[in-house]
């Protein structure tokens, strides 16, 4: 056996590049199968919780002709964070790699570095273009144990909203916007979630997921209420690192998603264009609407919207697709 180097997509802005995995130690335990059905995808999704990882780990990035060393945290998390030295744009391929008993493992992965004048859109994931019960507990472990991703919904229309936001300003349709899917997912259901956005067509899109979680225990914590701060940290970040594009908002009304966006809203008064929330219930939340009009008062478009026919036709309006 041996260990398992997992890569993120990276990006990257005119100065620096930011690249990103995991390091596992050895295991018997098979990878996730996107086919497996009912127990059997309960069994292998429970195993993507119950993963070991290698702390310490020698980690090694080939940039520019160079070999960068890092090593891994305490959770077999390593990322590197380094001057860029090159004129790419759009997705680009990049190969880290470690050495286990003098034998070579290495991956390659892409990151993403945008042009002037792209649009960054920043989506939620769960119940924003994933259905997934987030508001009953119970129903979104049965989905996540029970139902493998082939078996897993995505809202009607969501797909034709995001592919037209990537083209949107776009003459040559080879070139696309930037996305980044920033959720409180782990960092565990990374493959599902790229193999569910590849099913579905969805824009190929930068992720920014949780910390890791690495014993069974912890599958069930996603039956509380989760805290958000790690998601209006990382969506704070983007626009820190891209201060030069202009922003897409997409989230849900069953947590906090409008909330972070008020706040990134109000920090940033320049940078946003618009916000777009999901109704999920049978009705609007008061709260949300509340919220809504507030950041309209920032002179940023908002809609809440219970279909994505109805997003899109906005979108239409306002000028950001045609």
């Amino acid at each position: 056996m041996k260990p398992i180097l997992k890569l993120y997509r990276g990006y990257a802005n005119e100065q620096e590049l930011i690249v990103m995995g995991h390091v596992f130690k050895p295991t018997n335990k098979k990878d996730y199968d996107f086919l497996s059905k009912k127990f059997k995808n309960a069994s292998a999704t429970i195993n993507m919780f119950r993963i070991k990882t290698q702390t310490n780990a020698d980690v090694y990035l080939e940039h520019n002709n160079e070999k960068i060393h890092t090593k891994t945290l305490n959770d077999g998390y390593f990322k590197f964070c380094i001057p860029l030295q090159q004129n790419e744009y759009g997705w680009v391929d990049y190969k880290v790699s470690i050495i286990y008993k003098d034998q070579k493992i290495e991956s390659q992965e892409s990151y993403n570095r945008p042009m002037e004048g792209d649009l960054g859109i920043i989506s939620d994931i769960d119940d924003t273009f994933l259905v997934s019960y987030t508001k009953n507990p119970l129903k979104k472990i049965y989905h996540l144990l029970f139902k493998n991703v082939t078996k897993r919904k995505v809202f009607e229309d969501v797909v034709f909203h995001y592919q037209a936001l990537s083209l949107a300003g776009r003459e040559n349709k080879k070139e696309r916007n930037t996305f980044f899917y920033v959720s409180s997912s782990e960092w565990n259901l990374y493959r599902f979630i790229i193999k569910f956005t590849e099913i579905h067509q969805l824009p190929k899109a930068v992720l920014l997921l949780k910390d890791i979680k690495t014993n069974l225990r912890q599958i069930f914590w996603s039956l509380k209420p989760e805290r958000h701060n790690h998601k209006f940290e990382k969506i704070k970040h983007i626009l820190e690192f891209y201060p030069h594009l202009q922003y897409v908002l997409l989230g849900d009304d069953s947590q906090e998603d409008v909330f972070l966006y008020e706040a990134i809203c109000k920090i940033f008064p320049l940078s946003v264009k618009a916000v777009y929330i999901r109704q999920t219930g049978n009705s609007k939340k008061n709260r949300i609407i509340a919220v809504m009009d507030n950041i309209k008062t920032l002179n940023v478009s908002v809609y809440y919207f219970e279909h994505s026919a109805q997003a899109i036709e906005h979108s239409k309006s306002i000028g950001i697709i045609s």
